[in-house]
């Protein structure tokens, strides 16, 4: 039977991630103690996002969900605490920020926060955090009449893969006496064991307990698996294998691994590491 083994939640875009044991499933994908995934972000100076992409080492920056702030830690800086609480309306700082092609209003941290992030990237920067009021909708191209939501994340609320795709790429690395991956390469929120390789590109819909998923576009994959999440550094770098076999010609040819998932039924159920996965296949 499949199971769920891995539930990850992004507080801070592109920055490292929380494994979690259980998380409760939103429109806007996983939250925990009501902080949801990708719910802040690194900006520049002209509030466009920053990614793994251009500065790899924001992999090393690790967060951790306390009583009443998300602390942040990165290597050679004092660790930085970032408060739970919305901003009082009257005093929030509020400014308009870009993640791919939308603009959505965020809150914008102290000037504390921006000389850590701006110090330990070495290129001036912020930390801005989605606003209460701002609504971010997925492509509708994709997701038909569900108005499946998503706070800073690339362009869905979820990203599914199965165990069996990663031991089948790392299965073809190891052929050519390369070294093996770890999955937070491709930094899933939702790993399932017990499964085909690849067996989620096929899938009409995971039901989870009460919860119902649907997969609804395969994840083009940039250049963020060559980081090594454990570094910051790039390499060794998966793509010119994949290259070979995930070439998509759906996508124009885009490598595509996991795919992009939303909420059918279910807000508000609770995740749980070991849960059945009951995997619907669209034939």
């Amino acid at each position: 039977m499949p199971t769920l083994t891995e539930l990850n939640l992004y507080p801070v875009k592109s920055c490292a991630g929380i494994s979690l044991r259980e998380a409760v499933l939103t429109p806007a994908g996983l939250m925990v103690e009501q902080i949801y995934d990708r719910e802040w972000m690194v900006v520049d100076a002209k509030g466009e996002f920053m990614t793994q992409r251009d500065f790899p080492k924001m992999a090393l920056i690790t967060p951790r969900i306390k009583a009443d702030t998300l602390e942040l830690r990165a290597p050679g800086m004092l660790r930085l605490e970032v408060p739970l609480g919305l901003p009082d309306p009257e005093d929030a700082k509020v400014v308009q920020v870009r993640v791919w092609e939308d603009t959505v209003q965020a809150y914008d941290c102290d000037e504390v926060t921006a000389t850590w992030f701006t110090k330990f990237l070495g290129t001036p920067c912020r930390l801005v955090r989605f606003h209460a009021e701002a609504k971010r909708v997925a492509s509708s191209n994709w997701t038909g009449d569900v108005e499946a939501l998503a706070l800073f994340a690339d362009a869905f609320p979820m990203l599914v893969i199965s165990e069996g795709s990663l031991a089948d790429l790392n299965g073809k690395l190891k052929a050519q006496g390369r070294e093996v991956l770890p999955m937070n390469r491709f930094r899933p929120n939702i790993v399932i064991g017990g499964v085909e390789a690849f067996e989620e590109d096929i899938a009409k819909s995971f039901r989870i307990g009460a919860a119902k998923l649907k997969p609804v576009k395969p994840c083009s994959r940039c250049n963020v698996p060559s980081v090594d999440q454990s570094t910051g550094i790039p390499g060794p770098d998966p793509l010119d294998i994949m290259q070979s076999y995930r070439a998509n010609p759906k996508l124009d040819g885009a490598l595509t691994f996991g795919m992009n998932t939303i909420l059918l039924e279910g807000e508000g159920q609770v995740l749980r590491i070991g849960q059945d996965v009951d995997i619907d296949l669209a034939f």
